[in-house]
């Protein structure tokens, strides 16, 4: 199998980069285990939410030149980042993604908790609010799924009524839901999601009966995962602001988001191998010349340039001993603090510093491998040194744009 690019890793940075190289006319294979971290996002993507010293953003192209040298931006320049971002909204739409946010400035979405986290883009059925002093509403009716364990409606309303909300919670009780309850591992969002698909009506009926002057209605995020349609449904038939808010993981948005990617990226001529891990790479001077799989054993995938997406410690893309953090795939050098003790914050609350550990890369985004850059592997996404996405609240920005600056400079590179 010989392709133009190789894309070892199918979440939202190496769909990004397949679905942008694929337009460009080059041909692309994504090598994807399957589940990745968009099935657990908010379904909102960060920008940059703190400066290195952890000050709030609010303007985050302002702030960016504040970011250390090895940071991803710093590496892609402030002149073509900010032409970068201009295609973030054009190339997801191409795939069916409606996005909503100001492209240069945060706002701020609601979290699972009920308090305000920066944001710079999200999903069209994520609570955005522009302004951090902007109300939720007046008086608010959460209302949850009888028998649905992961959209805590108590913690919700305690952060909405710090703001200034009045809130009444309420439980609806839909009889087409009573086949998920033989099961509490049936009770989770994406379940309860299909079932919303033909049952939204039953719940638009349920809180109709249970509005009492209220401004604004909450639901759990689990309407939309095929027909995205219901959530204007939803939204156009109860006589109050609806406002989608998320639960924990699965995420509805955050998979059907990857579904549509993933479906714009293979109606462009990509070719995804699901279910598939990359197990080892052959080089040869100083270049990747193919890898293999688990699945197609001696036949390897062979390509011109290729792209790591692999994420860091949730995807497997980074792996580690007492001693060593380590890259899985090409043992690649690693950015981390070489004392132990520092790789974890004894507060669980707090970001943990392994968690921006990652892959060093020159400014090319080449990995490095014992201190030489291999000429035709670039790194992108979560799995790239120096960016700590954690820290600075900026992850999704950083995995979307390394992805369209390496594919640019692929593209220019091969043509």
């Amino acid at each position: 199998m010989k392709f133009d690019v190789a894309i070892i890793g199918g979440g939202l940075a190496g769909l990004t980069a397949g679905l942008s190289l694929q337009k460009r006319g080059l041909s692309t294979v994504i090598i994807s285990a399957g589940q990745n971290a968009m099935h657990f996002s908010s379904g909102a993507f960060e920008l940059l939410s703190r400066t290195p010293d952890g000050m709030p953003v609010d303007s985050p192209l302002e702030d960016i030149p504040l970011l250390p040298g090895d940071h991803p931006y710093s590496k892609i320049g402030l002149p073509r980042l900010t032409a970068l971002i201009d295609q973030v909204p054009q190339l997801f739409a191409s795939a069916g993604i409606k996005l909503q946010g100001h492209a240069l400035r945060n706002s701020f979405r609601i979290t699972p908790t009920g308090t305000l986290k920066r944001a710079w883009l999200a999903l069209e059925d994520v609570a955005l609010l522009p302004t951090v002093e902007t109300s939720v509403g007046r008086k608010v009716l959460l209302v949850n799924l009888a028998g649905y364990p992961d959209f805590f409606t108590s913690f919700i309303a305690e952060g909405l009524e710090a703001r200034g909300s009045s809130v009444r919670i309420c439980s609806l009780k839909l009889p087409e839901m009573e086949t998920l309850r033989t099961s509490p591992s049936e009770m989770r969002s994406v379940n309860i999601a299909r079932v919303m698909d033909t049952a939204w009506k039953s719940v638009v009926d349920g809180v109709k009966l249970h509005l009492r002057g209220e401004d604004t209605v909450i639901l759990p995020q689990v309407f939309g995962l095929k027909d995205e349609s219901v959530l204007s449904l939803v939204r156009g038939s109860i006589p109050a602001n609806v406002l989608f808010v998320g639960t924990m993981p699965p995420s509805v948005p955050g998979i059907r988001a990857q579904m549509k990617q993933k479906a714009a990226y293979e109606n462009a001529g990509g070719t995804t191998l699901m279910g598939d891990t990359a197990v080892s790479a052959v080089l040869d001077g100083g270049r990747v010349v193919s890898l293999r799989t688990r699945n197609l054993g001696d036949h390897p995938v062979e390509a011109g340039q290729f792209i790591l997406a692999t994420g860091g410690f949730f995807s497997k893309g980074l792996s580690s001993t007492p001693s060593r953090v380590y890259e899985t795939l090409f043992s690649l050098d690693v950015d981390y603090d070489a004392d132990r003790n520092n790789w974890y914050a004894y507060d669980f609350f707090t970001p943990q510093p392994y968690l921006d550990f990652g892959v060093k890369t020159d400014n090319s985004f080449r990995a490095v491998r014992d201190g030489e850059a291999i000429e035709n592997l670039r790194v992108i996404g979560s799995i790239l040194g120096g960016a700590h996405s954690f820290k600075l609240g900026c992850g999704g920005g950083v995995a979307i744009l390394s992805a369209l600056a390496v594919a640019e400079d692929l593209s220019n590179e091969l043509k």
